[in-house]
């Protein structure tokens, strides 16, 4: 648990820092920069894996293809699921659609909170649940302000949890999972990339693209490959819940690239905000027995040593 609550900060952290880094991609579309992010991901993602020791799924899955060819179709479908919520991410900050987009973060968790205490049966401790109410009231605000649901909202909240159930069915919910799924976008990343209007030789004009594209890769697998891992190793309720973080930082970004909060939407910020709150307390709670169980078995032993 401790290790996916590690995994699913980080990965938030990194999604915020990429949301205010896509300021730094101004010389593409949001195609064109969703096709380099994907281009660059793949090497950084498996050397990523080697570090995590997940290198190996990628065989697994390969084995598993080769015994049953049927899965390369639920391969493409994780495959397009999740490019179109990487190509959104990346296009939404560069059109104007930030808010939007952090809108259906704090959409997600819920959806997924619904998702794994449905489909999968998992309990939802009491902490959980008032969290989850914090959480709605806040989602109920953000809604109610806005007027409406973009499609931009409804495609992160519904197209990401059917990722992840979709992921969950078919075995593949993991870091070799998640590897073939950018294998199989590859030529959507190729063919947006060659729609660039400007010519080549601007990448030795300006060498500092160069570092630029690698540093895309390097935040997308950290927080891609961090992301993928935490929903292994929490329950999906959870790893929603969990999630608000990633909207909140999201929004900051937002507000960091001059998109504006009024300060009516900042009231719908602060019941999520009681929500991660909750849920660190709790973690911390998680911990904290953890350590007195820990004790007691260190008790045991030492009074079972002083008998005999």
């Amino acid at each position: 648990m401790v290790k996916g609550i590690v995994f699913s900060v980080l990965a938030s952290s990194m999604f915020g820092v990429l949301y205010f880094y896509t300021q730094l991609l101004n010389l593409f579309d949001g195609s064109q920069a969703f096709g380099w992010r994907m281009i660059s991901l793949l090497p950084f993602l498996t050397l990523f894996m080697c570090f995590t020791k997940d290198i190996q799924r990628i065989k697994e899955v390969a084995l598993r293809v080769r015994r049953d060819p049927k899965l390369i179709l639920g391969l493409m479908l994780t495959a397009a699921l999740g490019g179109l919520q990487l190509w959104l991410f990346l296009w939404a900050p560069m059109h104007g659609r930030g808010m939007q987009v952090s809108l259906g973060y704090f959409l997600l968790p819920l959806v997924l909170v619904l998702v794994g205490s449905i489909a999968y049966q998992e309990k939802v401790s009491c902490l959980q649940k008032t969290a989850a109410l914090f959480a709605l009231v806040g989602v109920v605000i953000q809604i109610w302000q806005v007027g409406s649901i973009a499609w931009e909202t409804i495609l992160v909240a519904v197209g990401y949890s059917a990722y992840f159930f979709v992921r969950k069915a078919i075995q593949t919910d993991h870091l070799g999972g998640f590897w073939f799924d950018n294998v199989l976008v590859l030529p959507v990343a190729f063919y947006f990339v060659s729609t660039w209007a400007q010519p080549w030789h601007t990448f030795i004009d300006q060498p500092q693209l160069f570092l630029v594209i690698a540093g895309l890769g390097i935040l997308s697998a950290l927080g891609l490959g961090s992301y993928i891992l935490a929903s292994r190793y929490l329950s999906m309720v959870l790893f929603g819940l969990l999630s608000y973080l990633e909207p909140v930082l999201l929004a900051l970004a937002s507000l960091a690239i001059g998109e504006r909060l009024t300060t009516a939407q900042i009231w719908g910020y602060a019941p999520i905000w009681l929500a991660v709150v909750i849920l660190v307390i709790e973690g911390v709670l998680h911990l904290y027995k953890k350590h007195q169980q820990h004790k007691l078995w260190l008790n045991k032993i030492e009074k079972s040593a002083e008998k005999t």
